[in-house]
């Protein structure tokens, strides 16, 4: 139902994702403004809330308010100045987040029409590690797939091999009082 056409290979491999971690039963903040994958998600059964459009750089008030079980971010830390900042005020014990990976061979993203539409970070691996590392998570489990596009040339052809999307499941790190 959701492979056949880009971006729903990234769809497809997200919800098996989510699925392997997450119980529909577990309730669910997704970052971001309701989008397709947060309708794929209802969809599936899961209990699912957005942030409403809010600066998650500099507000942090639903994330800090929330009671939800599980905090979901698919390809939005990369439009953050500082994605540390959100991912300490997180109250949730889990966490399923996904990031466009660096291309040695593009650049990043950055829309010509849309101002919001930009990516600040494009990571590699190690870098979205150590920040989730570093700011209160442990990574329990990780995949990484490619996001080949129907081109001729040299880019198309590398993308074809290139991991370019990024997801974890992680967990909050258990502090001792």
């Amino acid at each position: 139902m959701y492979e056949k056409t880009f971006p729903n290979k990234r769809f497809k491999h997200t919800l098996s994702f989510l699925q392997k971690h997450i119980n529909p039963s577990e309730s669910i903040l997704d970052l971001g403004v309701e989008n397709p994958f947060s309708k794929i998600m209802l969809d599936e059964g899961y209990k699912v809330e957005n942030t409403k459009g809010e600066d998650l750089d500099v507000d942090f008030t639903t994330v800090q308010n929330s009671t939800t079980d599980v905090v979901t971010a698919f390809e939005i830390f990369e439009h953050l100045l500082s994605p540390f900042s959100v991912l300490k005020e997180i109250k949730a014990d889990k966490l399923v987040a996904s990031v466009p990976m660096r291309l040695w061979f593009a650049k990043s993203y950055q829309s010509k029409t849309d101002p919001w539409d930009r990516h600040y970070h494009e990571f590699e691996d190690w870098q979205f590690n150590w920040l989730l590392e570093k700011s209160g998570w442990i990574i329990k489990d990780s995949a990484k797939w490619t996001n080949p596009v129907n081109k001729l040339g040299f880019r198309p052809l590398l993308r074809r091999f290139t991991p370019r999307y990024y997801i974890v499941y992680a967990e909050r790190i258990k502090t001792q009082d």
